[in-house]
């Protein structure tokens, strides 16, 4: 059967509506000539911003790592702002050689202030995407959500990954061994819990959790700590281009001064003391270690380790981060559909300057991307707050450019007739 439908054709589409989602459409709105009305954030829940909430509080996060400056809004001094205007500056936190940091309480309750002032939540659509397609004649694209078709001129891809955790071998199948973000409960009453991991996800859970139990926490390695999630100057795009753009895109080199560069599974230096506080009060153990053997005991769970040692909890919690954005099942289907570059461990192949997804065939399609997905051209910054600014500045520029040339002008009310076969 063969019907008839209208479907609208926005200017641009972001799909994903946390932070990196959240500011983009603001810089669509503040950058381009795209109209207001033309701006659409598809994201599959119920408020702008929900997956950082409920990360945030799921492991115990006080302040944020990131400094005053990095926030969802677009004036650099806004959340400093925000907090003077409220009488809440002892809500930025000191920091030691580094500039005061915002308690989550703050940043959040400031990016519920931006995005009520400029009314970001009218712009939200509450659906997943599950596929990206061309439309006929190279004239936009067309994604297919749970929610119904959209046209677009423009897309930009702002996901995360997608609730997709990693889990090792041995917590397979266990009842007693639960993701800190997949429905864990840190309320729940026990008396102690194993952690496992070694960033600062599974350090701030292990600290929040001995304040009303025993808590070991496991990591495979030694601790290590660094302020920031990298080195500063990877912030600025010429030290960007400088380091990471003399390799050629997609290419294991640029993975490989990432993977360098990132400070990945460390612990912030001012968790430190905290630490030792909890280890002295006798409700916070540290063991390193592989697990060789996870099984349940008397409603209980034991790990035995590859040294010997041994831990039992009444349940283990895993702070093991994501599995790879890179092969994330939808950019699999997108890439495929699209005819896109992928590169070393299935890395987008973007254009530096536009952060647009190539190709294989060299042609152009209007599809950007932000995030963990452009770690390839943004950098080790790319998937945190100061990776959506220099997105942001690649992307409007970008879309203003080719609406100059075009002479569309932001100006995309059209709707158009498609035939859809059941």
């Amino acid at each position: 059967m063969t019907t008839c439908n209208s479907t609208r054709k926005f200017g641009c589409i972001i799909v994903g509506g946390g932070i990196h989602g959240t500011y983009l459409a603001q810089r669509l709105l503040e950058d381009t000539p795209v109209n207001r009305s033309d701006v659409l954030i598809v994201d599959p829940h119920d408020r702008l911003l929900a997956s950082f909430r409920e990360k945030a509080r799921a492991c115990g996060m006080e302040a944020l790592r990131s400094t005053f400056v990095h926030h969802v809004g677009t004036e650099p001094f806004g959340l400093e702002s925000f907090a003077e205007a409220n009488d809440r500056g002892d809500e930025l936190v000191q920091t030691v050689d580094y500039p005061p940091r915002p308690s989550l309480d703050l940043f959040l309750d400031h990016s519920e202030y931006v995005i009520k002032r400029k009314d970001l939540e009218s712009l939200h659509r509450r659906a997943a995407v599950d596929a990206i397609h061309e439309l006929p004649g190279a004239t936009g694209l067309r994604l297919e959500t749970t929610a119904g078709p959209l046209d677009t001129d423009h897309c930009v891809l702002a996901i995360g990954h997608g609730n997709r955790y990693r889990w090792p071998n041995w917590a397979a199948g266990l009842d007693g061994v639960e993701h800190v973000w997949d429905g864990f409960d840190p309320n729940a009453s026990v008396d102690r819990t194993i952690v496992v991991g070694g960033g600062i996800t599974a350090a701030q859970l292990a600290c929040t959790l001995s304040e009303t139990q025993s808590v070991a926490l496991l990591s495979r390695h030694p601790l290590e700590w660094e302020v920031s999630e990298a080195d500063p100057p990877w912030i600025n795009w010429s030290y960007v281009e400088r380091n990471l753009h003399v390799h050629p895109p997609g290419s294991s080199d640029r993975l490989d001064v990432i993977l360098d560069a990132r400070h990945t599974a460390t612990v912030p230096p001012y968790l430190y003391a905290e630490f030792e506080n909890r280890i002295d009060d006798g409700v916070l153990t540290l063991t390193q270690g592989e697990v060789d053997l996870a099984a349940e005991e008397d409603e209980s769970v034991r790990l035995s380790l590859g040294h010997g040692l041994q831990l039992l909890g009444d349940r283990v919690v895993l702070a093991t981060g994501f599995e790879p954005v890179f092969d994330h099942p939808l950019i699999d289907r997108i890439a495929d559909e699209l005819g896109l570059s992928r590169g070393y461990r299935e890395m987008p192949v973007l254009d530096d300057d536009t952060l647009a997804w190539q190709r294989d065939d060299e042609r152009f399609v209007p599809l950007y991307v932000s995030g963990a997905l452009a770690l390839g051209s943004v950098g080790p910054y790319a998937p945190n707050i100061p990776g959506a600014r220099r997105a942001g500045d690649r992307i409007t520029a970008a879309i203003t450019r080719r609406l100059h040339r075009s002479g569309a002008g932001g100006t995309s009310e059209s709707v158009h007739e498609t035939d859809v076969s059941d």
